[in-house]
């Protein structure tokens, strides 16, 4: 896989395949995080004399639904990058300008059918491909599975900064390692806390998912909550256990909220182990929106070390799981 830093890309037209599935509220974009997370590649491509054509999808709209058009990140995009952005609507033809940006991507309905011709539309806007969108890197899309595959492509500088983080977990962690796993959705979860399990000292399990995992067949060191509170937090005997493991620890991954945090009275058991991970002197990844919606809520969010954008992709890399981007760009080879 290679780095956007080795790309020649200077009079050529870069095709880059961004995040900018940020929150709306009130027609505005409410949070720019996932955005902030594209410009530094944006200015290196624009520093080495490139042409930007910019490329996101949006939420999940359904047809053309104007509340989901991309339209509305141009004027953050503006600002950051101190450049006018020309907003192209459709791939009749490509609009010229220095900085290019598409229409959604789910707008067109093959790109989430990994349509080859769409993916090939897609390729004709440009010379060169970067993939800076680790959130979706799981997504078996146009835009990420096949378009990296039909021009040169290389890796952004965030999507390259997640994937040495989160290789470190399973490759080179540094003991004891401690991982922590919680909210819902057994199915996606269970295969990451097998897989981590290989290389963890301890997985501590949390959430719904203390009621949805079959105890029997998890290995040793897989430490589920012990009590609950209502069964919609985790219980102070556990809090206590769990503590213990986080105090020894010298690495911490955390993906998943001990309980339904969002309500005051089942909060505690969320707010009290981020408050342990935070204190912490550990190397601490964390990652999920819902566990970083706590943190920050906390304030909590910059006593982290790394903050992976992808809650899913984690998860799905974390499970040893072929991701589509990284079988595209060649990382497995």
């Amino acid at each position: 896989m290679r780095s956007v830093k080795e790309a020649d890309v200077a009079g050529k037209r870069v095709i880059v395949r961004c995040d900018f599935d940020v929150p709306v509220e009130d027609g505005a974009v409410k949070d720019r995080t996932r955005i902030e997370k594209n410009i530094e590649t944006l200015k290196l491509l624009l520093q080495n004399q490139a042409k930007l054509f910019l490329v996101s999808h949006l939420g999940r709209p359904v047809n053309q639904d104007p509340n989901f058009s991309l339209k509305i990140v141009q004027p953050v995009l503006e600002e950051r990058l101190s450049k006018k952005i020309v907003f192209q609507q459709d791939l009749e033809s490509v609009t010229s300008g220095e900085i290019v940006l598409l229409e959604n991507l789910r707008f067109w309905e093959e790109e989430e059918k990994n349509d080859l011709e769409f993916a090939k539309k897609l390729a004709s806007c440009g010379e060169v491909f970067v993939f800076e969108c680790f959130s979706a890197a799981h997504r078996a899309h146009a835009s990420i599975a096949t378009l990296p595959t039909l021009l040169p492509s290389y890796a952004g500088l965030k999507f390259e900064k997640e994937m040495v983080e989160l290789e470190r977990i399973l490759k080179n962690p540094q003991h004891p390692l401690i991982a922590i796993i919680g909210g819902a959705k057994i199915e996606t979860k269970l295969p990451a806390i097998t897989n981590i399990s290989k290389v963890a000292d301890k997985v501590l399990v949390g959430g719904r998912l203390m009621f949805e995992i079959d105890k029997n067949n998890l290995s040793p060191n897989v430490v589920v909550a012990s009590d609950h509170v209502d069964e919609k937090d985790i219980g102070p005997q556990t809090l206590e256990s769990f503590g213990n493991e986080i105090e020894k620890a010298k690495m911490i991954v955390w993906n998943g909220p001990m309980g339904k945090y969002e309500e005051e009275k089942y909060r505690a058991g969320t707010l009290k182990l981020a408050e342990m991970v935070a204190g912490s002197l550990a190397y601490k990844i964390v990652g999920g929106g819902d566990t970083i919606s706590a943190l920050e809520g906390l304030g909590l969010l910059e006593k982290m070390d790394f903050v992976s954008v992808g809650g899913g992709a984690m998860l799905e890399f974390l499970s040893g799981k072929r991701l589509p981007a990284l079988e595209a760009l060649g990382y497995y080879k």
